[in-house]
């Protein structure tokens, strides 16, 4: 009676068991094959921002086949930047003087984008000055190209009233300087894009320098003063014949804060450790930086890319090793002057040790001021020697067992002061050449 009511109710518990481990081998399948897309709004086809959002979604996926970018084209930042906060994209491009919103996190700094400003050379037009009255090609409204057109215009005082700008699309406005319905195109645009490249092949045209980079940055930060070399349009007859001044300001990388943080985490490390699939695809990703240079640009950065940037980096206690070793030699030798004191005024004992606590005071406070690891070792042994004769006045009775077991611990921490502070310094060494090499 029991064994059968036993085999009654233990089939329900096998067949939910095998239910359980089914459900459970499903979820897993679909983990390990869950393919995460991402929609990037970019720019216009003929930009770099598509270039360069096409290059990365191929890379992405060569090296992390569930992670799927989605490239979209856009007008531009502006509409970029309310495609992520409507939450029709997760991942867009916008420059570094893009006003952006709290949930807007920064992925990466990538490449720098060039003031272009390009004229015929029939049009008299020979700086900003002269635009006054000339037929302008901007880029569409909404971009960040027709944006920092009139941030231009405003630094160099040029009257509006004056100024016949025209909207257009990339293509368009480089058809109307081709063919002379205007004097001058601005735009905003990596060096080398191709499309600026055919452009200036017309032996009418030429780029005009931006030399105010550096007045520029006064009132916008972001702005970054970089000059087109001789010859990056042309090498054979130099375009431009000689270095250019100029003015660019940074791409960017954004996304919503919402976004899972090993997502983010995984595309920052694609962006950086397949940086050598990311160049064959797109050149201009060999400008891209690491993020230090950029912190005060008002841009925080999500915790996932943070998560790889912040690899490596020691922990509090080993970052500040030395000044809390520091403080902490301080106050036991603090304490233990206090201690020696106490037992003076009591008239038990008065010997030298006293004095060679006040030496290794001034050895540990000088120890932190040492720049060169040879001067370490020559502390290191009139350390030593300091201790042999410790050891000789104890076995002459000049100080006591007591005394001698007060100064053996400080003289143990300026010992270990001496070692921290080379291994900062030999890091700091390390990391110059790390540096030099890098340049």
């Amino acid at each position: 009676m029991q064994e059968s009511i036993f085999r009654k109710s233990a089939i329900p518990v096998a067949i939910g068991s095998i239910i359980m481990v089914i459900i459970f081998g499903i979820a897993w399948f679909r983990d390990q094959n869950d393919v995460y897309t991402l929609t990037l709004a970019t720019g216009s086809k003929s930009g770099q921002y598509y270039a360069f959002g096409q290059a990365l979604s191929k890379v992405v996926s060569r090296h992390n086949p569930h992670l799927k970018i989605k490239v979209i084209e856009s007008s531009g930042a502006v509409e970029n930047v309310q495609l992520l906060q409507d939450n029709k994209v997760q991942l867009a491009f916008v420059q570094s003087d893009t006003n952006v919103s709290p949930s807007t996190k920064a992925v990466s700094f990538l490449f720098p984008e060039m003031f272009h400003l390009i004229a015929r050379k029939d049009s008299g037009i020979k700086e900003i000055k002269d635009l006054e009255g000339k037929g302008i090609a901007l880029m569409p409204q909404g971009s960040g190209s027709y944006t920092m057109f009139w941030v231009l215009s405003e630094h160099y005082q040029l009257d509006k009233t004056r100024l016949q700008t025209n909207s257009m699309m990339p293509l368009e406005a480089h058809e109307a300087l081709n063919q002379g319905k205007v004097d001058a195109l601005f735009r905003l645009v990596a060096l080398g894009n191709p499309a600026v490249i055919e452009l200036l092949q017309n032996p009418q045209l030429e780029l005009i320098p931006i030399d105010q980079g550096a007045a520029l940055k006064l009132n916008l930060p972001a702005l970054e003063e970089i000059s087109i070399p001789k010859g990056a349009y042309n090498g054979s007859v130099p375009i431009p014949q000689q270095n250019l001044p100029g003015v660019g300001v940074r791409a960017v990388l954004v996304t919503r804060k919402e976004i899972k943080q090993e997502i983010i985490f995984e595309i920052t490390r694609i962006l950086y450790e397949a940086r050598n699939d990311l160049v064959k695809e797109f050149p201009q990703a060999a400008m891209i930086n690491e993020p230090n240079n950029y912190r005060n640009l008002g841009f925080s950065f999500h915790p996932g890319a943070l998560d790889y940037y912040n690899q490596g980096q020691p922990s509090f206690i080993v970052e500040y090793a030395e000044p809390i070793g520091l403080f902490v030699s301080v106050s036991v030798l603090f304490i233990s002057g206090i201690w020696q004191l106490r037992l003076w005024l009591k008239g038990k004992q008065k010997n030298r040790a006293d004095l060679y606590n006040l030496q290794l005071l001034g050895i540990i406070a000088k120890i932190q001021t040492i720049e060169d690891v040879n001067q370490l070792n020559a502390i290191r042994y009139q350390l030593l020697e300091m201790l042999e004769k410790v050891i000789i006045d104890l076995d002459k009775d000049l100080i006591c067992s007591e005394s001698f077991q007060s100064f053996t611990f400080p003289w143990q921490v300026a010992l270990s002061s001496i070692h921290q502070r080379e291994t900062l310094l030999i890091r700091k060494q390390q990391q110059k050449m790390i540096i030099v090499d890098e340049n």
